[in-house]
């Protein structure tokens, strides 16, 4: 019996350690791929200082390997050098001239997510998926994203021209538009639309956001509303936590909102309702179109997921990652992706979008003839337009093909619930 247990013993510690061997093996042939890429880029470093036909710094060639590294991953992780990266935090801390887009690169083009609404760019009619091909007359040939931002931010009241390739429409548009102050209101609108049916148009998630909402929302609550539509369309985001602070308001507590996984465990995290006193029982609507992105697409896909609201639109952009800003040695940083979105169902949004349950076309709109005033025409038509605006009519959903849908649906479910 001994001689049969010293025999199953050993078999064990043959098995582990080959299994020890087998698993150092992958590691020592993983890190000796490694030291040969690294001796790669080094010799070609070496090369390049030494036979170039200009002298370049060691920087400006690291900085530049970092750059052309993390655009080859994906098109949201990025190299910022030091002026970027402080550039990136004065974002946060201040108010800056610009035109109102958010970018991103696409297909290695500069690529429009979503124009803010009440935005210049918004005024002008650039739309989400617009390609960006000239900035005041220049080609933007391999420019990054940090580079682009730069060139449409300036002075407030000054001028930028860009020129746009729409492929929808497959047209070359060119614009003049003239760069303001952004100032981004959560609360778009909030009325109720027609027999009892509430709407508010939320642009974007930020700090204020959910306060806002909740005084919208029990504004319209005190006219008996019969059902709610939230209109997400050209919402870029935001704050994730402000994201699901607004869903869970229409969730049961203690239901997953959104789940975010990673390669480690520490960048998988799953984040709950709270709400006490969600609104469970209001018949509901969520408009969404592909400039829904991110905060906008986690707030639909978990509505959608536990059946508390009819999606309708066109799918969303698609953008549903998280990007974590690390700080390197020197003041520049690395902006990188390191986890993904998933819906209550373990739907995958990124890439994907949330898919409407009644897909319904925007109301088409004519495009805008190229500008080719001069600048100081524009400035009048600035006014003629901030003009038109306050003599504007009462607002008019009909207008809005997706809105008047979103309203007809919910008008057929408190028929449908009087008939039953």
């Amino acid at each position: 019996m001994r001689k049969k247990f010293l025999i199953f013993v050993l078999f064990i510690v043959i098995i582990f350690t080959s299994y020890s061997t087998a698993v150092s093996e992958i590691e020592k042939k993983n890190k000796d791929d490694i030291y040969k890429q690294v001796k790669l880029f080094s010799d070609a470093l070496v090369m390049i200082q030494t036979d170039y036909v200009n002298d370049v710094s060691s920087k400006s060639l690291i900085y530049g390997a970092l750059k052309g590294m993390l655009s080859s991953l994906d098109p949201y992780s990025q190299f910022m050098d030091p002026d970027a990266y402080n550039e990136l935090k004065a974002d946060t801390e201040g108010k800056f001239g610009g035109i109102g887009i958010e970018i991103t690169m696409k297909d290695s083009l500069l690529t429009v997510v979503t124009p803010m609404q009440d935005t210049p760019a918004w005024e002008a009619g650039i739309k989400t998926n617009d390609r960006i091909v000239k900035i005041d007359n220049k080609l933007i040939r391999n420019i990054t994203l940090m580079d682009a931002v730069r060139k449409l931010r300036g002075k407030p009241g000054s001028v930028v021209d860009i020129t746009i390739l729409r492929e929808s429409e497959k047209k070359i548009l060119e614009f003049k538009i003239v760069r303001d102050i952004i100032k981004i209101k959560d609360i778009k609108e909030a009325r109720i639309l027609d027999d009892g049916i509430g709407y508010i148009r939320l642009a974007e998630f930020r700090e204020n956001t959910p306060n806002d909402f909740d005084v919208a929302f029990e504004n319209l609550s005190k006219s008996n509303m019969s059902g709610f539509i939230l209109d997400l369309r050209n919402n870029p985001g935001g704050l994730l936590d402000i994201a699901v602070r607004i869903a869970e308001r229409f969730v049961e507590k203690g239901k997953v909102i959104v789940s975010i996984k990673g390669r480690k465990i520490t960048q998988s995290l799953e984040f709950v309702s709270r709400a006490v006193n969600p609104s469970l029982r209001l018949p509901m609507v969520v408009l969404i179109n592909e400039g829904s992105v991110s905060g906008s697409e986690i707030v639909a896909g978990c509505l959608h997921d536990y059946g508390r609201a009819i999606i309708v639109g066109i799918k969303s952009y698609g953008k549903g990652s998280v990007q974590t800003v690390i700080p390197l040695g020197d003041g520049s940083a690395l902006r990188l992706t390191t986890s993904k979105y998933f819906t209550p169902k373990g739907i995958e949004i990124h890439g994907k979008g949330v898919i409407p349950d009644i897909v319904v076309e925007e109301t088409k709109v004519v495009a805008p003839k190229a500008e080719e005033d001069k600048p100081e025409d524009v400035f009048k038509k600035i006014e003629q337009k901030e003009k038109i605006k306050k003599e504007e009519k009462a607002f008019d959903y009909k207008s809005d093909n997706q809105l008047s849908r979103a309203v007809d649906i919910l008008k057929a479910i408190r028929i449908y619930k009087e008939i039953k």
